[in-house]
């Protein structure tokens, strides 16, 4: 190296993240380095303007402001700056000015890629620092993105990397070199893949990373032919492909996580890192969930509880789409659930045996909004003895449900709740409960399946919850009993219009000369997307994402399931503004709405999408027969 390049190693390695690179790699990131000088109160940075390079102050110093003018920090000899930028969408976040006559050593965003994806130290630099660097991502957010379309499969641009779970780690640790990833996924090659992928538990088992190697073969002594199996991590959060963004972020928030495995069908696909997701914009309202598991008490929970109205009030004004809303609403709700069972099992100790706490109806949906009941349910092993461990799961559940109670979600008026004795039933009690409903679908049946049939796991055996599921799909698409009883129940609330296509308002009570958006609107929608996704046995949950398996099994005549997928999305845009707007005025949000305080405009697409689901539901009566079969 020239001597000009000696002298910028010399520096850099006394500053991080640089200190923690080997003397290759230093040398090889100093001469590849430009030099860049600023005079005295000149700008370096303006906000919004593309942005190429890291900066690095060699003398100097440097201001650097919010996007408000406000000062934010000073930096000095060793500060960085422009990192922000070059995670997110390559704009300036920061602006940045020269106080004084300024050097600079400036990385290329290549290179600072390059140096992100291959050590692990340096990019946790940038990357995770704390919650600072993110929570300022996600503050510092532009005016619009793309979250609320984007998936993660749009993140992917290379192959998945992956190794068998008899790999050498010194195998494991050249084909991560060669491949230039920082992970690898684990999978199990005894695991055969079935023809039918929705029969496949999937392949991968665990995941290696960069920090794996360092600390559990590296530091631990073990030797070169050790099986990956014994370093991996197996105790993964797996990504659908279809899953949004936004829904990744709230995961690696949540879980704290920093690499999270994508599948397609329960197959590998690749693996989406921290330093992915904070190219991506987000809202900074959905950081309430990892303060939710920070949180030490009930009282705790309940007071945190109360920024939920402005977080989903500035979801809504930042223009995010219902599924968006449906889903953070959602997770939110599971992690208030998640944190008050471990209180729980603090309090009461450990489980007695093993369980699986469930969510039903719209949180199990991804649908939840601001006003929501709580339903839920407790499914147990089947070594439950009623005598020996029905007083820990019934302290246990009323004390969640309380909790709940408190913190917002209220006590459901039909009793849905895993502190009601009958929700709490052993696995095989539940499998012959959810088969007994659909064997003789009465109406208290058929109202059971439309609450029970849409559940995820929450807590412990989350396993368990998908065993219901895979049943439900699977027992439901070929009774045709069945499905024609419930696109009848489907068929029970009707949307509000009267015969000159005009609304049908309550006439008296409370809410006289309203409508119930959900009783009227999202909720039959819900219904009629239940019974087409059934009847193509699909084990989605989401309504939208229903849609998509009704729509890849052609099902419905063209272009109808794209009209519900509409009609669903403008009534559910609708009730979402109207709880907002009630919120901002000081009022008790509700689902019922004056359809006269909408404009012309909005009544019409109101009364259009009212009209989709009347015609779904007319669908439903002439393509489902007990006699006749599914079409």
């Amino acid at each position: 190296m020239q001597a000009e390049q000696v002298e910028i190693a010399q520096f850099l390695v006394e500053h991080p993240p640089f200190d923690t690179l080997e003397s290759e790699a230093l040398n090889e990131l100093a001469m590849q380095i430009e030099v860049a000088y600023f005079r005295a109160q000149t700008d370096i940075l303006h906000l919004g303007q593309d942005i190429s390079d890291l900066y690095i102050i060699r003398s100097g110093s440097v201001e650097i402001s919010r996007r408000n003018g406000e000062l934010y920090n000073r930096l000095a000899t060793g500060g960085i700056f422009g990192q922000m930028g070059l995670l997110m969408n390559r704009k300036v976040r920061f602006p940045a000015r020269a106080l004084e006559d300024t050097l600079t050593y400036c990385i290329n965003v290549n290179t600072f890629n390059e140096y992100c994806d291959k050590y692990e130290t340096f990019a946790d630099f940038f990357e995770v620092d704390g919650n600072v660097r993110l929570h300022q991502a996600i503050v510092e957010q532009a005016d619009s993105n793309d979250l609320t379309t984007a998936k993660v499969k749009s993140l992917l641009h290379r192959d998945v990397v992956t190794v068998t779970m008899q790999t050498a780690i010194q195998d494991v640790a050249f084909l991560m070199t060669q491949e230039s990833v920082s992970s690898v996924l684990v999978t199990d090659i005894e695991k055969q893949i079935s023809d039918d992928p929705e029969e496949d538990d999937g392949q991968v088992v665990g995941i290696i990373t960069d920090r794996d190697i360092r600390t559990k073969v590296v530091a631990q002594g073990l030797t070169y032919d050790t099986p990956a199996k014994e370093v991996m991590t197996s105790s993964l959060v797996l990504l659908d492909s279809n899953a949004y963004v936004f829904e990744a972020v709230l995961a690696m928030l949540r879980d704290n996580l920093h690499h999270l495995p994508v599948v397609h069908k329960k197959r590998p696909i690749g693996v989406i890192s921290l330093s992915d997701i904070l190219r991506y914009e987000s809202q900074s309202s959905l950081l309430l969930v990892r303060g939710i598991l920070a949180q030490q008490s009930v009282d705790d929970l309940v007071h945190y509880a109360r920024q939920l109205p402005n977080v989903f009030v500035r979801m809504v004004n930042e223009d995010a789409n219902s599924h968006m809303i449906g889903t953070a609403m959602a997770v939110i709700g599971r992690t208030f659930k998640q944190r008050l069972l471990a209180l729980a099992e603090e309090k009461f100790g450990e489980p007695p045996i093993p369980y699986c706490f469930i969510a039903l109806g719209s949180m199990a949906r991804d649908e939840q909004l601001i006003v929501t009941d709580q339903d839920n349910a407790l499914i147990l092993d089947n070594s439950f003895d009623e005598a020996l461990h029905d007083e820990y799961f019934q302290n246990l559940s009323d004390f969640v449900c309380d909790g709940l109670a408190k913190c917002g979600y209220t006590y459901c008026d039909g009793e849905i709740m895993a502190s009601f004795k009958k929700w709490r039933m052993t696995r095989t009690q539940w499998k012959e409960k959810f088969a007994s409903w659909m064997a003789e679908p009465k109406p208290q049946a058929l109202l059971n399946s439309s609450i029970f049939f849409d559940l995820d796991g929450v807590w412990g055996k989350l396993k368990w919850a998908d065993e219901l599921k895979t049943l439900v799909a699977k027992e439901s698409k070929v009774n045709k009993r069945f499905l024609a009883n419930l696109a009848a129940n489907a068929r029970n609330r009707t949307p509000p219009l009267g015969f000159f296509n005009g609304f049908v308002l309550e006439h008296n009570g409370q809410h006289k000369r309203s409508m119930n958006l959900k009783r009227r609107g999202t909720a039959p929608l819900s219904d009629v997307v239940r019974v087409h996704a059934l009847a193509v046995g699909s084990r989605k949950q989401n309504s939208f994402e229903r849609l998509e398996d009704i729509i890849e099994a052609n099902l419905l005549p063209k272009g109808k399931a794209q009209d519900l997928r509409d009609a669903f999305e403008y009534i559910a845009t609708v009730r979402i503004r109207h709880q907002a707007w009630q919120i901002e005025q000081g009022e008790a949000p509700d689902n019922d709405l004056d359809p006269h305080l909408l404009s012309p405009f909005e009544q019409s697409n109101l009364k259009e999408a009212f009209a989709i689901l009347e015609k779904a539901q007319s669908f439903l009566k002439f393509s489902y027969s007990a006699h006749s079969g599914v079409k």
